[in-house]
C-alpha cells in the first residue's frame, strides 16, 4: 500500500536523532515501561492516584489514559506526574465527541452517528479541530479516536452512535475528515476497534464478540475505513478484542492477541506504520483469557505497541524482560514498537514538553466557537426522511392551526419554544388517545417531538408501546397532517410499522437544545435540510435516504459569532441598556439584532412598570407609536403604488377630493411620505374635545360604548362618531408651512382615509390579513386588548391631561386613539421579533417565508432619498441616515439603511450593506410622557454604534 509513515515529523533527521539518544539512554527496565499506558480517573481516591505515581517513578510507564474527573484536577495530575516521570508520558484519552465523554466541565459535540448524516466533510474536520484543540490544552497527546467502526447491526449495545453509520464510503470519509482536525490542533489520533467492532450484538467489555463475516465481506466493508484513514494520516490503531474466525483459526482467540491480524493483516499486508494500541485489557473478552503478565505479553508478540490499561504492570513488565531475557522478544522487535512510541512523543512536541497551563483553563474549553461548530454541524445532519406534499417548510402560515404532542421521556421545551418564534403552536398534552383525539380535533398539523435523552450515547431511543400506539392513531387523523421528529438515533423509527399515515419524518439525531432549535428551523424553513441517513432506519428509509430542502428566508436564531460579530463586543449593548435603566430613561426594554438573516441578540430587561412585580419578556407587547408608519401604512401604499392604485406624484386633491379647494390641495404623495410636503408636525385634536377644567367633555365622550360612541380611547371612555369628519375638516383647514423639512404625522391621517375608501376596510384588517397573517406574527396588532391579556401589554403613561388613567393597550396617541385606536401614524403593537421580521422582509426586497410580498423594485424606489439636495434626508415613508453630524443613527450606517424611531421610545433599522436588522422598544413615556431622557442622552443611537462595533467580518 506504501503508506507515509505517519509518525515521521517534517524535521525527520532531528526526530531520528531524537529518538535514537533516548533509545539508547535507557535501560531494559526503561524501554519495556514504555509500552505500557495505566489507566486513572482524576476524581479516583489519593491512593490510586499514589499507585500510578509510584508505576511512573519505579517502573518508567511509557502513557496514562485519563478516565472520569474534571478539567482542573486533571491538568494538576497531568502535571504532578509529568514532574515524576524521567521520560514525559503520553497522555491518553477517550474523546469520541470531545473531551465530555470522559470529563465533567467540558463540551460535548455530536456523536459519531449525527456527523454520519452531514455531507459536507469540512464541518466535520472543524468538529475534529475543536477536539483535538480541547485535548491539546489539556495535555493530551493522543486521543482514541475516530471511532472506524461500520454499525451494520442495529442491535449492538456499545458501538451505536460512536459509529458514523454503516455505509463504509461514508465512515471512511467522516474518520478522515475527523482524522485532519485532529492532527491539525496538533493532537495524534487512533482509529478504532480493529478489525471493526460494529456487526455484533456483545458488548466486549462484558464477553468476546464473535464477527461471522467472511473475507470478502471483511475487505469491502469492515476493513475499508481502516485502509482509507491509514492513507491519510492516521496515527495509531486499536485493536479490538474479537473473535474473527475468518481471520485468527483458533476457536475464541482474541484479535488483539492474534499475530495473524495485528501484525500480519496490519502492519505486513495493509503496511501499517503509525503505533499499534490494544484496547483495553482488563476488559473480560480479553483478561479472562490467560493470567496476569501472560495477556500482556501475548499481546505484544501479537504485534502491538502499547499495551493499554493492563492489570498487573509488575507481572506484566516480568514477563515482558523474562522472554526478552530468554530471546522470545528479540532487540529488534522490542526497539521496533520503543522506538514508534518515542517517535510518536516526539510528533507530540514531548521533546519540548510544559505543563498544563491552569489559568483560564475552564473557559478555554468552555469557549463560544464550541457552539459555532456544534450548530453547524446540527444544521448539517438534520434528515428529511419523508415529506409528503412538500409539508415542509412550512409556508401559508395564514390557513395553519398548529400543535405539538411530546413524546419520549426528556425536555421537548427549546423545540416547542423555537416552533412558537414562527407561529403560535399549542403543546397539547391528554392521558390516552382519546383525549389526544378530541383535542386535536381542532388542528390542521400536528407535530410531534420525539425526546429521548442526550446524556450520552447509550442511552435508551425506544418509543414505548403506548407512543407507537398513539402515533399511529394520530397520523391516522383526516383532519391534520402529521410530522413526526425525532430527537434519538434513527434506528427508533425501526419499531414504527408504517409510515403510509404520517406526511413528514425529520430526524434530529439528539435531544441538546440546538438540535431541537435548529429541527424547528427546517421545519419552518429558516435553514434548508442537506442530511442522508448514516444508517438504515426502516424498510421505507435505506441508508442515505434524505430529502433536501431549501430555506425560504424566515428568520433563524443564532450566536453572534455564527454571523460575523463578538458576543464579547456586544456585551456593551447589556452595559448601555442598564445604564439608561438605571438613568431611569425607561422602566424596561426589549433590544434585538439579527445579521444575516439570524437573530443573534435578544434580550429583555427592566419591568413594565417601576413598580411591577413581573419582568419584561420577549412576550411583552409595546406601543410601537410611529414605527406604526413603516410597518403598517407604508407596506400597504406600497403595494398599491404596485397596482397602480396610488402614485407618487398624486396629489392630495385626487385622493381626498373634499381637499380640491384647500392649500393641501396640491401636496403629493411624495413629498408628504418625504416629511417635504410643508403639513404642520402634528394637530392636537383632543384639546377640542375636553372642557374648561380639561377634562373629557360629555359632548364628546360616553363612559359606555354605543353607536353615537363608537371609538373607544381607553378604560370607559368612547368618542362620539360624529368627531371622524371633524378630524379630516380640521385637516383641510391647515395652512402649509414654510419649505423645509419639516417632521409630520398629517399626511398619514389622509393616507389612511384613502386607503380605507379604496378598500371599503380598516388598515387594520387590511394588513393583518396583506402581511401579518401570512407572515405568521403572533404579537403585532392594532388595539391588542381584543386579542391579548392587559398584564402582556406594557403601559406608556400615567395619563393626567386627557384620558386620567394608566394607558395600557389603548394607544399612546392621542389622534390614533380618537379614530378608535387604528390611526395611519400611530396604534400599532408588537414585540421585537415581530418588528424584526418585518424589517427583514423589507431587507429581503419584500421577500420572507417563502412568500414575495412586494417587488425588490417597490423596496429600492421607497428606500430613497429624493429630496437630499433640499437638505432632506428622509426616504419614501422610511427615515435614512443623516447627512449633517447627527440625526437618527449612530452615524456607522450605511447610506443605504433605513428605519424609524416612535414617541414612546421605540425604534428600528435595517442595513443592507451589513445585513443588519436592530430593535430598541422601551415605553420611555410612563410615567410621564415629558421624560425625555432617552431622547436627550442618544442612547438608541450609542446602542447601534456598539452593535456595528461587535462586527468583526
Amino acid at each position: 500500500m506504501g503508506q507515509n509513515h505517519p509518525l515521521v515529523t517534517k524535521d525527520s533527521l532531528v526526530q531520528a536523532n531524537w529518538v535514537k539518544g533516548q533509545y539508547n539512554r535507557m535501560t531494559l527496565e526503561e524501554r519495556i515501561g514504555q509500552l505500557f499506558m495505566v489507566s486513572i480517573a482524576s476524581n479516583q481516591d489519593q491512593a490510586s492516584k499514589d499507585r500510578v505515581k509510584k508505576l511512573i517513578e519505579d517502573e518508567g510507564i511509557g502513557g496514562v489514559i485519563f478516565l472520569a474527573g474534571g478539567p482542573v484536577q486533571q491538568a494538576k495530575l497531568t502535571n504532578e506526574y509529568q514532574a515524576a516521570s524521567k521520560m514525559p508520558l503520553l497522555i491518553g484519552s477517550d474523546a469520541e465527541w470531545g473531551m465530555a465523554m470522559r470529563l465533567d466541565s467540558t463540551y460535548a459535540f455530536p456523536w459519531n452517528m449525527t456527523l454520519g448524516a452531514i455531507q459536507d466533510n469540512a464541518i466535520v474536520e472543524k468538529v475534529g479541530y475543536q477536539i483535538g484543540k480541547h485535548a491539546k490544552r489539556l495535555g493530551v497527546h493522543i486521543n482514541f479516536a475516530p471511532d472506524l467502526d461500520v454499525n451494520n447491526n442495529p442491535q449492538n449495545p456499545i458501538i451505536g452512535n460512536r459509529s458514523f453509520g454503516e455505509d463504509p464510503i461514508n465512515v471512511a470519509e467522516k474518520g478522515i475528515a475527523l482524522v485532519k482536525g485532529m492532527e491539525k490542533a496538533g493532537v495524534l489520533s487512533c482509529g478504532k476497534h480493529f478489525p471493526g467492532h460494529g456487526d455484533t450484538a456483545t458488548d466486549s467489555h462484558k464477553a468476546l464478540p464473535i464477527i461471522n463475516s467472511t473475507l470478502e465481506q471483511l475487505d469491502s466493508i469492515e476493513l475499508y475505513p481502516f485502509k482509507r484513514t491509514m492513507e491519510n494520516g492516521l496515527s495509531s490503531i486499536m485493536i479490538a478484542h474479537l473473535d474473527v474466525p475468518s481471520l485468527e483459526s483458533r476457536e475464541g482467540y482474541p484479535s488483539s492477541l492474534s499475530n495473524a491480524i495485528v501484525y500480519q493483516l496490519l502492519q505486513d499486508e495493509m503496511d501499517f506504520k503509525g503505533l499499534v494500541f490494544t484496547d483495553a485489557l482488563n476488559m473480560k473478552a480479553v483478561s479472562e483469557f490467560a493470567p496476569d503478565g501472560e495477556v500482556e505479553l501475548q499481546a505484544f508478540l501479537a504485534g502491538n505497541d502499547m499495551l493499554l490499561m493492563p492489570i498487573n504492570v509488575l507481572s506484566a513488565k516480568k514477563k515482558l524482560i523474562e522472554a526478552y531475557n530468554t530471546g522470545v522478544i528479540s532487540e529488534e522487535r522490542l526497539a521496533h514498537s520503543v522506538k514508534k512510541v518515542l517517535m510518536a512523543k516526539y510528533k507530540a512536541g514531548l521533546f519540548d514538553y510544559r505543563p498544563v497551563e491552569l489559568k483560564n483553563l475552564y473557559e478555554d474549553l468552555n469557549d463560544i466557537e464550541n457552539d459555532v461548530v456544534y450548530e453547524e454541524a446540527i444544521e448539517g445532519a438534520i434528515t428529511v426522511a419523508k415529506n409528503n406534499f412538500s409539508l415542509m417548510p412550512i409556508k401559508k402560515l395564514d390557513n395553519k392551526k398548529i400543535a405539538y404532542v411530546q413524546f419520549g421521556d426528556d425536555s421537548g421545551s427549546k423545540f416547542h419554544e423555537t416552533l412558537n418564534q414562527y407561529f403560535k403552536v399549542t403543546k397539547i398534552e391528554a392521558r390516552d388517545i382519546a383525549g389526544y383525539k378530541k383535542e386535536l380535533a381542532n388542528y390542521n398539523l400536528v407535530i410531534i417531538g420525539f425526546h429521548k435523552s442526550n446524556e450520552s450515547p447509550w442511552k435508551g431511543y425506544k418509543f414505548s408501546k403506548n407512543e407507537l400506539f398513539w402515533l399511529e392513531e394520530i397520523s391516522r387523523l383526516r383532519t391534520s397532517n402529521t410530522i413526526l421528529t425525532v430527537f434519538a438515533k434513527p434506528y427508533a423509527l425501526l419499531d414504527i410499522l408504517n409510515f403510509d399515515t404520517m406526511d413528514g419524518v425529520v430526524i434530529g439525531y439528539q435531544n441538546s437544545e440546538i438540535a431541537q432549535e435548529k429541527a424547528a428551523e427546517v421545519i419552518f424553513g429558516a435553514i434548508g435540510a442537506t442530511g442522508k441517513l448514516p444508517v438504515s432506519a426502516h424498510g421505507e428509509f435505506p441508508v442515505n435516504t434524505g430529502v433536501n430542502l431549501k430555506p425560504i428566508q424566515r428568520l433563524g436564531y443564532s450566536i453572534p459569532e455564527r454571523v460575523g460579530m463578538s458576543s464579547s463586543q456586544l456585551a456593551m449593548v447589556d452595559t448601555l441598556v442598564q445604564n439608561g435603566l438605571d438613568s431611569l430613561m425607561y422602566p424596561g426594554a426589549q433590544v434585538l439584532v439579527a445579521r444575516k438573516g439570524k437573530v443573534i441578540y435578544h434580550k429583555s430587561f427592566g419591568k413594565p412598570t417601576y413598580n411591577s412585580q413581573e419582568q419584561v419578556t420577549a412576550e411583552s407587547i409595546y406601543d410601537l407609536a410611529s414605527l406604526t408608519k413603516i410597518l403598517s401604512t407604508l407596506p400597504l401604499i406600497m403595494k398599491m403604488e404596485e397596482e397602480g392604485k396610488i402614485a407618487l406624484n398624486d396629489t392630495f386633491k385626487e385622493l381626498v377630493p373634499e381637499y380640491e379647494s384647500t392649500e393641501l390641495k396640491d401636496v403629493t404623495v411624495l413629498k408628504a411620505l418625504s416629511h417635504y410636503g410643508r403639513l404642520p408636525a402634528w394637530i392636537a385634536f383632543y384639546l377640542d374635545t375636553l372642557t374648561k377644567d380639561r377634562r373629557p367633555s360629555p359632548d364628546f365622550y360616553s363612559r359606555n360604548p354605543s353607536q353615537d360612541f363608537p371609538y373607544q380611547v381607553a378604560d370607559h371612555l368612547y368618542l362620539t362618531n360624529a368627531y371622524k369628519d371633524s378630524i379630516y375638516n380640521r385637516i383641510g383647514r391647515q395652512s402649509l408651512k414654510s419649505n423645509r423639512y419639516r417632521y409630520s404625522d398629517v399626511g398619514y391621517y389622509v393616507f389612511k382615509k384613502y386607503i380605507e375608501d379604496i378598500y371599503g376596510k380598516s388598515i387594520d384588517n387590511l394588513i393583518n390579513e396583506f402581511l401579518y397573517k401570512p407572515m405568521g406574527l403572533q404579537y403585532t396588532a392594532f388595539n391588542p386588548l381584543q386579542k391579548y391579556p392587559k398584564e402582556k401589554i406594557v403601559p406608556t403613561e400615567e395619563d393626567d391631561y386627557y384620558r386620567y388613567q394608566t394607558i395600557q393597550g389603548y394607544v399612546h396617541d392621542m389622534g390614533a386613539a380618537m379614530q378608535g385606536g387604528v390611526g395611519g401614524h400611530a396604534g400599532l403593537f408588537s414585540n421585537a421579533n415581530d418588528v424584526a421580521k418585518i424589517m427583514q422582509m423589507y431587507l429581503q426586497g419584500g421577500y420572507y417565508g417563502g412568500e414575495r410580498f412586494l417587488n425588490e423594485r417597490t423596496v429600492k424606489k421607497f428606500n430613497t432619498c429624493y429630496f437630499c439636495n433640499k437638505n432632506v434626508r428622509r426616504g419614501v415613508g422610511f427615515d435614512k441616515p443623516q447627512l449633517e453630524e447627527s440625526g437618527p443613527t449612530c452615524g456607522c450606517v450605511s447610506p443605504k439603511s433605513f428605519g424609524h424611531s416612535g414617541f414612546t421610545g421605540t425604534y428600528t433599522w435595517a442595513d443592507p450593506d451589513a445585513e443588519l436588522v436592530y430593535v430598541f422598544l422601551s415605553n420611555r413615556t410612563y410615567p410621564s410622557a415629558t421624560n425625555t431622557l432617552l431622547i436627550r442622552s442618544g442612547l438608541r443611537t450609542r446602542i447601534q454604534q456598539a452593535i456595528y462595533d461587535s462586527i468583526i467580518n
